[in-house]
């Protein structure tokens, strides 16, 4: 995992070498400022928005950390150097028209001065798309359904034995399918499994979230 580190950084250095490069019209603004969004680069989600002049933009390159131009204070400002929640660069976009930036970053800590995650208020979790919905409908089912119109209330009703042991069915299910040839069924035996495994998760108190920290945390 060392060699995969350092040729890592190397095609970080290089990116950033040809992000100089990029065709910024920083005249299209009477201010001589650009707007950039900055999202998160692993969860996806937009924690602000700030603006930047070419002297902000060298020194976020030069720094790894990002940096705006603050109309507030008049001068170079970089996210986190009174609280210590810094932005670290991960990588830079132009837009179409050259006049707006996509910053992607690593926060190291909230980003809003309210002390949210963002700057809308919004927990920076990752989601999942379909399955994000399908954890909150699960969630949802659990809380407030009736076990006899709901097959997802039933098993929690049932309890946690019952929903370990149809995890482990279809666990078995997508093995033996996975020996077979037949794809529909081990795509639909497989999403059987996934499903019963998010029951499983939220019978126990966790979510995906959980999962992907553990997996984040074994990363070296």
């Amino acid at each position: 995992m060392l060699g995969y580190r350092k040729k890592r950084e190397k095609g970080k250095g290089r990116k950033n070498r040809k992000e100089h490069k990029m065709k910024l019209d920083f005249t299209k603004n009477t201010d001589g400022l650009l707007p950039v969004i900055v999202q998160d680069s692993e969860t996806k989600n937009v924690l602000m928005l700030g603006y930047m002049n070419q002297e902000a933009l060298n020194k976020t390159l030069e720094t790894n950390k990002v940096t705006f131009f603050s109309r507030t204070k008049n001068r170079l400002w970089t996210k986190g150097e009174e609280s210590g929640n810094f932005l670290k660069l991960v990588s830079i976009k132009e837009d179409c028209d050259n006049d707006t930036l996509l910053i992607k970053a690593r926060p190291a800590g909230p980003i809003c001065h309210t002390g949210s995650d963002t700057c809308w208020q919004e927990v920076n979790n990752q989601e999942f798309g379909f399955l994000s919905k399908l954890e909150n409908t699960i969630k949802e089912r659990k809380e407030n359904a009736n076990s006899e119109n709901s097959y997802i209330a039933s098993l929690f009703t049932k309890g946690i034995n019952k929903i370990a042991q149809k995890v482990g069915e279809e666990a078995i299910e997508v093995v033996i399918e996975a020996k077979d040839s037949n794809n529909d069924l081990f795509l639909n035996e497989s999403a059987d499994l996934l499903f019963h495994y998010l029951i499983l998760l939220q019978a126990k108190g966790f979510q995906l979230n959980d999962i992907v920290k553990v997996l984040q945390s074994r990363e070296k």
